[in-house]
């Protein structure tokens, strides 16, 4: 069944899809799509998962969008499966992949907290989450604090050590709630390598970020991420 995918055919037909689909969300744009996709493809060969089922899954991960302080963030993987099943069913993508293709999809979504139970489902979450480490992160994680119109830190404690970490307060405590802890999560051994290296990227801009503003000493939070 692997076989009869021709990617010349199908990447820009599943490509169009997006376009066709975009919600206008610059953390979760066409460029974010195709990092995503690049990920997955690049963990799906050295992993060995079916690209049959990968490649359609990073593509349409985030055909529904939802903002992330609506109440319904954490059904947007599953909006998203249901609206990916009809755009391949109207595209005529091959049927018996397109369950598997949503299961990807629904498990892919950190809030969700969907178990991924398959090897296609764990590569395009691993996927996904690289987008929020290393440069592409960081960026992504400020992109969205200021369309949120969150400051960028709690200026009478930018880093949090005696209060508890709130993003929906300010943007680098996003970095504490959730970025940090992305590595222990990853389910390919390769994500993970590749998740840990971003990391210390991430940490390295904390650190100096704190310095620039002025944090004094080591900071305990930093130290143990």
């Amino acid at each position: 069944m692997e076989a009869s995918i021709d990617w010349s055919e199908w990447e820009p037909k599943l490509r169009a899809l997006i376009v066709d689909d975009e919600a206008g969300d610059a953390a979760h744009d066409l460029l974010h799509i195709e990092r995503v996709v690049a990920n997955a493809r690049r963990l799906a060969e050295e992993e060995g998962a079916r690209l049959a089922v990968v490649v359609p899954a990073a593509y349409l991960h985030d055909c529904v969008v939802v903002r992330k302080d609506s109440p319904q963030r954490s059904q947007a993987s599953r909006f998203a499966a249901q609206r990916a099943g009809v755009l391949l069913a109207e595209a005529g993508y091959p049927a018996g992949f397109v369950p598997a293709i949503r299961h990807a999809i629904e498990a892919h979504s950190f809030s969700a907290q969907i178990e991924a139970r398959t090897l296609e489902a764990k590569v395009v979450q691993d996927a996904d989450r690289l987008e929020a480490l290393g440069a592409v992160g960081i960026a992504r994680c400020l992109q969205t604090g200021g369309t949120l119109q969150r400051p960028l830190y709690d200026a009478a404690e930018p880093f949090p050590q005696q209060r508890t970490p709130d993003d929906f307060e300010n943007s680098i405590d996003h970095f504490f709630v959730k970025l940090l802890k992305l590595p222990a999560t990853m389910q390919t051994a390769s994500g993970k390598r590749e998740a840990v290296s971003r990391k210390d990227f991430m940490l390295l801009y904390l650190q100096q970020l704190g310095r620039e503003i002025g944090v004094v000493g080591p900071q305990s939070c930093l130290l143990d991420a």
